[in-house]
């Protein structure tokens, strides 16, 4: 993509097997844009801020809290959140940073987690809050199809360490982080993870969100927008 985010190169090939630039360009607005990973799986970290985990009322974790995210939650920038009328009456934003993970791996040393990560998006951890207060665990609250929005792109080329995290709802900002403040950093969260799952060249691991979570209703528009990566945006709408 071109400086200004007004262009788009066409490329040849797949992420993971290699890519080539086939010289073909197209306005961003012409292009709709779709998640730029469908992973296998979706690992998402909870109360990995401890300013959130205290606006939430709970203890920052002695150890990463794990949750999964099905694939089918996952949507691009641009495509609509469903709100779950009928099933739910409070869904919540968690603007995140996600990792995108580049190749098969399992029980990765903290010293080598950077080797398996092809690169960074936006994400969006779209929570229906009174039933995950509801339930023992979060899969329903968490999962919805489209409660889990990515991109708009994948950036490769990113030191992640402390970027700047900000969520908007119509325009207001609501969230403002910096992943510094990560209670668990990215090295730690993989070596976390892996020794208990194999991740999968494209599965997404999501870091956390920073306290300023709130409802969202049809009609608002949600922006998650991180330093050096660019800006997530989905609007609310009825679910059919």
């Amino acid at each position: 993509m071109e400086e200004g985010g007004q262009m788009l190169a066409k490329i040849d090939g797949h992420p993971f097997g290699g890519i080539q630039l086939t010289g073909e360009r197209f306005p961003l607005a012409e292009v709709r844009m779709v998640a730029p990973m469908l992973p296998s799986k979706v690992v998402a970290i909870g109360r990995n801020y401890a300013d959130h985990a205290a606006e939430m009322g709970n203890d920052v974790p002695t150890e990463p809290i794990m949750f999964i995210k099905p694939s089918t939650s996952v949507i691009g920038h641009g495509e609509a959140i469903m709100y779950p009328q009928g099933l739910s009456e409070r869904v919540d934003y968690e603007g995140e940073l996600a990792v995108v993970i580049g190749r098969l791996c399992r029980e990765v040393p903290v010293e080598r987690a950077k080797d398996v990560i092809f690169g960074y998006t936006c994400a969006n951890d779209v929570t229906a809050r009174d039933l995950q207060k509801r339930d023992v665990q979060f899969t329903r609250a968490k999962g919805f199809d489209t409660f889990c929005p990515l991109g708009p792109w994948i950036e490769t080329d990113l030191d992640a360490t402390d970027l700047a995290l900000t969520t908007s709802v119509n325009g207001e900002l609501r969230q403002s982080g910096r992943t510094s403040q990560l209670v668990f950093d990215i090295p730690a969260l993989i070596a976390h993870v892996t020794a208990v799952m194999t991740l999968l060249p494209g599965d997404i691991l999501l870091t956390g969100t920073p306290a300023g979570v709130g409802p969202v209703f049809p009609g608002d528009e949600v922006s998650v927008g991180i330093e050096g990566i660019g800006t997530l945006t989905n609007r609310v709408i009825t679910r059919d």
